[in-house]
């Protein structure tokens, strides 16, 4: 049971039945109600029709045996007096109840005292009916007849009228309410038999329904369970030729695996290459140490330690390409001035002027000056004589240019660059070109700074890089 309804498609069967339940059982109570306020009202008009007809005859003055309305056989009527005595009843009346007496046998009326007279001249004067006159008011009852060995509930009906010769009468007449038992049963009959019916039928449509939407889900699903099995993120779920959320999910879904493949092939290769990359400056240390192990007047003592600064250079560099993969970001509060610090980068280095106002960004002092170095040693090692920078600013962004007199990057090569490992000349040499991670840094670090890096070209001819990074709040440039 647990399992079943750990089902989508069963709680939903399941909620929609349940809701269909309480509307169905709602609007039948209410058709259950109206039908026999329905009933009853015309039930009480049928009795007020008759008490008001045998009221008629009263009021002008017939006699009791002469009266129409005593004369039926299946409706019951009584006429009381004053003083609540049968006075006139209906034919074959056996029983009854619900009316002002449960007598069925007329009886003759007394001899009348004055304090009698006296109530009666106040109910009178209270009433004020006028002899002839039938009261306007009608009280409706319900209770029950035996007539002719039959019982059955009826309606009754009581209206008084003032006789000249009689006094005060009160009338009172029933109408059967079989008409509305038997409306009322059979309505509750075809409920207590359509509603389950009908109950059925909404959990197969709506689980029929639940199990086509979610058929794509369920594809969906298992080409996830495939992939992760097969470990193979060049697969891709089955998207559905529909425009509904489910086909945004296999959409989404599809977009996900796309980037987590590139984010997985970006990690190979950067596996490979840092590997590669390490390879050679191990090598060339193991070699000279092994040599120097051998021969120690052959030690070469400056390219060993000039290995071990590249080794140390790239272990650096690939721990902090490590730390920005992981998301690592600057603290939001911490200010840098970037005059300042494009100052202090291009201090000691031949042939680099720098033209700053000062602009503070929100970053890493530490990740911005790394940045900045690593542009300055490109320029440097591809200009022909200067490195411009400049710090300035533009709207609200801060905006750092480093530009040199070189031959510049091809426009087809200008996004390239900024890819980890890449170097445009194949011949240099890597102690001359590097690892090719400076720039790749340089950009990640513009971003995790919510800034960009671009490429293009210098006034001199060469290439211009630009880091644009956003102002501090409330920086006034003051």
């Amino acid at each position: 049971m647990r399992r079943l309804f750990g089902s989508v498609r069963a709680r939903a069967t399941l909620a929609a039945t349940v809701v269909v339940a309480v509307a169905l059982v709602a609007a039948g109570a209410a058709v259950l109600l109206s039908l026999r306020s329905n009933l009853m009202g015309e039930a009480g008009t049928q009795a007020e029709r008759s008490a008001r007809a045998v009221a008629s005859e009263l009021a002008l003055g017939a006699r009791l045996d002469d009266i129409a309305g005593l004369d039926g056989d299946h409706e019951p009527v009584q006429v009381v007096d004053e003083d609540g005595r049968l006075v006139a009843v209906s034919e074959n009346l056996e029983r009854i109840s619900g009316t002002g007496t449960d007598a069925v046998k007329p009886r003759p009326a007394a001899a009348r005292d004055d304090a009698d007279d006296d109530a009666d001249d106040a109910d009178d004067a209270a009433d004020s009916l006028e002899p002839g006159e039938i009261d306007k008011k009608t009280t409706f009852t319900n209770g029950s007849a035996t007539i002719d060995g039959d019982t059955a509930d009826y309606r009754f009906a009581e209206v008084a009228v003032e006789t000249r010769d009689r006094g005060r009468l009160t009338v009172y007449a029933g109408a059967p309410l079989a008409a509305e038992h038997g409306a009322v049963r059979t309505a509750l009959t075809v409920m207590l038999i359509g509603f389950p019916l009908l109950l059925g039928v909404v959990a197969a449509v709506t689980w029929l329904v639940t199990r086509r939407a979610l058929r794509p889900v369920e594809g969906i699903r298992r080409e996830m369970a495939a992939i992760t099995a097969s470990e193979d993120l060049a697969r891709r779920v089955p998207e559905p030729d529909t425009h509904d959320e489910v086909a945004r999910l296999a959409r989404t879904t599809n977009e996900t695996l796309a980037a987590l493949e590139t984010s997985v092939e970006r990690q190979r290769r950067f596996v490979a290459d840092a590997s590669h990359e390490l390879r050679s400056p191990i090598a060339s240390l193991r070699t000279q140490l092994e040599v120097a192990a051998a021969h120690p007047e052959l030690l070469d003592l400056d390219g060993a330690v000039e290995d071990t600064v590249r080794l140390q250079r790239l272990a650096a560099d690939l721990l902090l390409l490590a730390r920005l993969d992981a998301g690592e970001r600057p603290a939001p509060d911490a200010r840098v001035n970037l005059a300042e610090l494009a100052r202090e980068e291009a201090a000691g280095r031949t042939g680099v002027t720098v033209d700053a106002e000062p602009v503070e960004v929100a970053g890493s002092r530490g990740q911005l000056g790394r940045l900045l170095a690593n542009l300055l040693d490109n320029g440097q090692r591809h200009a022909h004589s200067t490195v411009a920078v400049t710090v300035r600013r533009e709207g609200d962004r801060a905006v750092v240019g480093v530009a040199d007199d070189g031959d510049g990057v091809p426009e087809s090569d200008r996004e390239r660059i900024f890819e980890r490992f890449v170097r445009l000349d194949a011949a240099r040499s890597r102690d001359d070109g590097g690892a090719g991670l400076g720039l790749a840094i340089a950009r990640d670090v513009a971003v995790r700074h919510g800034g960009t890096l671009t490429v293009g070209e210098a006034p001199a001819g060469g290439a211009l890089f630009e880091l644009r990074l956003p102002l501090t709040r409330g920086w006034s440039g003051a």
